[in-house]
């Protein structure tokens, strides 16, 4: 496997060490776990300091496993943090008066501007080499288990990542799409995403940026200097502009995905959140819907959340060291 050491150092050349000074933890421990299952990473050099979970924490949550039967898994961005993965509340940066500022692109700027797509996609094309490159944690790997001895009836992930189908989950739902697939805006063609870098590469021959920070979602921080002549991919099909395939910030979820979601929290008994704030309504609306079934709710997040005064149980805690504690 190609470290993602070596990776940066292909993809930003001799600033490299730098950035891997900022994106690569000393507390980083790969493992292999056999022949027959990917091996996992251990990264928590964007998870904030917490307790260890106590005895206590760990046997409510093993009962309230237990006595599901139909568990509904919601899991956010605390999950992937643990594989390296920023997010938008850990994202560490080098200091420095020329570092730009830039936040999530919204939706309808994405759409109407192609200078916002100009500018998204020459962060994309940057930050795709190392994004891709993560792998999945023992949290993941701990859902599949669950997955296949007939705990975990659905898994729904606010993720974009796809770290939970490299473990090998089969029965989830990617609230907010994936940063593994692009999409276009106009005859809505689908692509995958690995199969761009090149194309983009090709219209680009000449064209390089080392990014200043790395940040969520396959993205990365560059100036507005770095990303002028950058050319922005189009759809091979209808010449459209493409989009990466994961829901922006004012972006709506689609109806057919929402609609699913809310017929497996029917079907299911309870829901654990796992390593989700749930600041945002999109996932929320699972955890209010449940409370007003009457189906228990458990959260394991590090930090509050938004629903937890609707929690049965809440474990202030990292998900890699509370998960794999609990038997099936």
């Amino acid at each position: 496997m190609v470290s993602i050491a070596t990776i940066m150092r292909l993809t930003f050349g001799k600033d490299a060490g730098n950035l891997a000074r900022v994106v690569l933890a000393p507390t980083r421990k790969c493992y292999a776990t056999s022949s027959a299952n990917p091996a996992f990473v251990e990264d928590l050099n964007f998870v904030p300091p917490t307790d260890i979970a106590s005895s206590d924490d760990i046997q409510k949550l093993q009962d309230f496993v237990h006595h599901s039967k139909r568990l509904l898994v919601i899991s956010g961005a605390g999950l992937s943090t643990e594989s390296g993965l920023p997010d938008y509340r850990s994202v560490k940066s080098p200091s420095g008066k020329d570092r730009p500022v830039i936040g999530p692109v919204m939706y309808q700027d994405f759409v109407k501007s192609a200078h916002v797509r100009q500018g998204n996609w020459a962060r994309n094309y940057v930050g795709w080499p190392r994004f891709s490159s993560h792998v999945p944690n023992v949290s993941h790997q701990t859902l599949v288990r669950w997955e296949r001895l007939g705990k975990l009836h659905w898994l729904v992930t606010q993720n974009v990542d796809d770290l939970h189908r490299k473990a090998g989950s089969k029965k989830m739902t990617e609230l907010h799409g994936s940063a593994f697939r692009a999409v276009c805006l106009s005859c809505k063609h689908v692509v995958p995403r690995s199969e761009l870098q090149q194309v983009i590469l090709d219209m680009n021959p000449h064209w390089e940026a080392v990014p200043f920070e790395i940040r969520p979602d396959a993205d990365v921080a560059l100036t507005q200097e770095q990303i002028q002549g950058f050319r922005a991919p189009s759809c091979r099909k209808c010449g459209g502009p493409l989009k990466p395939d994961m829901v922006y910030f004012g972006e709506c979820v689609p109806k057919d995905t929402v609609e699913l979601v809310f017929h497996k929290l029917e079907e299911s008994d309870s829901v654990l959140v796992a390593g989700s704030s749930l600041q945002v309504y999109s996932a929320y609306r699972f955890a209010l819907a449940a409370h007003k079934q009457n189906k228990p709710v458990a959260i394991l997040n590090i930090g509050p959340t938004r629903a937890d005064r609707l929690a049965a149980l809440k474990i202030n805690s990292r998900c890699g060291e509370v998960l794999p504690q609990i038997n099936i």
